[in-house]
C-alpha cells in the first residue's frame, strides 16, 4: 500500500463531490491485498464503505442532495442494457465495475460520483454509514430468499454481510439460527436477532439442526462464508423444498451431491450486491439506535497505519469484523 497523491476529479452535469470521513475495509479489500481476488484490476484505490458529506453538487442534481448532508454511497455500475439491468435486477449487473475492485474507490479525500449513486443517510453518522454498504449485501440475501415469519433461516457466517442476513431474516419475524466458528461472533449475532446458536467446529451440526427445526431442517439457508464446506453443508441440512441462497466466493470448485438438488426440490439462487431500497432499509434499521455499531468496528486507522491494520487482519482474519479508514 501507499498513499499518493491525485489530480482532483472533475465534475459534470449531474455529479456530485463528497468529502470522505469514513471508509471501511472488507474482506474483498483484504483479498486483494493478498493477491486473492480475481475480480480485481491492479493497481487500484480500494475502499467502497462509505461514510462521507456532500461538498458540492453540479448542475441537475436534485434539490434533495446538499451540500453539507451526511450520504453514504451505492458503490456498483449498471450499463443499462445487459439482461439482469433489462429485468431489473441493476446489482447483478453484467457489466458492473464496484468501486475499489474493477475501479478506483474510496480511499482517498474527495470523490465525485454520478447523483444516483449518492444516497442520504437520515440521522445517521459518517461512521455508522461505513457500515451500511456490507449490511445492505446481507438484507439483499434475505430478499432473494423470499424469507417470511414461517421461516426458519439458517445464516452461515458472522461476519458484516451475514449480521446483515440475520438482522434482517429477525426483522421479517423469522426464527433465525446463527453459525460460526467463533463464539464471540455467534453471541454479537444473538444481541442482533439469532434465536439459536451453531458453533460449526465444536458442535454436531446436522443433530443440532434437526433439535433446533423439530426434525425438518431450516427452511433458508443463506451461504455468507464462501468456502466448500460451508457451500456443501447449506445443501446438505436445508429442509426439502428449501431455499438456499449463495451470497460468499468460494475460492475453488466445489462438488456436490447432485441428487439433493432434484429430490429436495431446492431452489439455489445466488445473491450479489444490493438494491437502493436494501440500502435504505438498512439505514432505517441503524436509525433505530438499536444497532452495537461500536463492537461491529474493530478499529479505526488513520490512512498512514493502514497497511500495519491489514498485515494484522491477515495474521487474525477471523477476529475482525469491520476496520475503518479515517480521513
Amino acid at each position: 500500500m501507499q498513499i499518493v497523491d491525485v489530480p482532483e476529479q472533475e465534475m459534470k452535469a449531474g455529479d456530485v463531490m463528497i468529502r470522505l470521513q469514513y471508509v471501511g475495509f472488507c474482506g474483498s479489500d483484504l483479498n486483494t491485498y493478498l493477491g486473492r481476488n480475481p475480480m480485481v484490476k491492479l493497481p487500484v484505490v480500494p475502499g467502497h464503505e462509505v461514510g462521507a458529506v456532500i461538498e458540492a453538487v453540479g448542475s441537475e442534481v436534485p434539490e434533495g442532495l446538499k451540500p453539507g448532508m451526511v450520504v453514504t454511497v451505492n458503490p456498483y455500475t449498471n450499463c443499462g442494457k445487459c439482461a439482469s439491468c433489462r429485468n431489473g435486477r441493476p446489482n447483478a449487473c453484467q457489466h458492473n465495475e464496484t468501486l475499489g475492485v474493477q475501479r478506483n474507490g474510496a480511499m482517498r479525500e474527495r470523490l465525485v460520483l454520478p447523483w444516483e449513486k449518492v444516497i442520504p443517510a437520515g440521522l445517521l453518522t459518517p461512521r455508522e454509514c461505513a457500515l451500511v454498504e456490507p449490511m445492505s449485501v446481507g438484507f439483499h440475501a434475505v430478499s432473494r430468499a423470499q424469507v417470511t415469519d414461517s421461516d426458519v433461516v439458517l445464516v452461515i457466517g458472522c461476519g458484516m454481510v451475514g449480521m446483515g442476513a440475520v438482522v434482517r431474516s429477525a426483522l421479517r419475524g423469522a426464527t433465525v439460527i446463527a453459525a460460526d466458528i467463533d463464539d464471540e461472533k455467534l453471541q454479537l449475532a444473538r444481541e442482533m436477532g439469532a434465536s439459536y446458536t451453531l458453533n460449526t467446529k465444536t458442535d454436531d451440526v446436522n443433530s443440532r439442526l434437526l433439535e433446533m427445526t423439530s426434525g425438518f431442517g431450516p427452511d433458508v439457508v443463506i451461504e455468507a462464508v464462501g468456502s466448500t464446506p460451508t457451500y456443501q453443508m447449506a445443501v446438505d441440512v436445508v429442509a426439502f423444498t428449501g431455499r438456499v441462497v449463495c451470497i460468499g466466493y468460494a475460492k475453488s470448485e466445489v462438488s456436490f451431491q447432485t441428487k439433493y438438488f432434484v429430490q429436495k426440490e431446492l431452489d439455489i439462487r445466488g445473491s450479489r450486491n444490493a438494491l437502493p431500497q436494501d440500502f435504505r432499509a438498512v439505514i432505517h434499521y441503524m436509525e433505530r439506535g438499536t444497532c452495537p455499531v461500536d463492537r461491529l468496528i474493530s478499529s479505526e486507522v488513520t490512512p498512514e497505519e493502514a497497511q500495519k491494520a491489514m498485515d494484522e487482519w491477515a495474521a487474525a482474519p477471523g477476529r475482525v469484523f469491520r476496520i475503518l479508514t479515517k480521513f
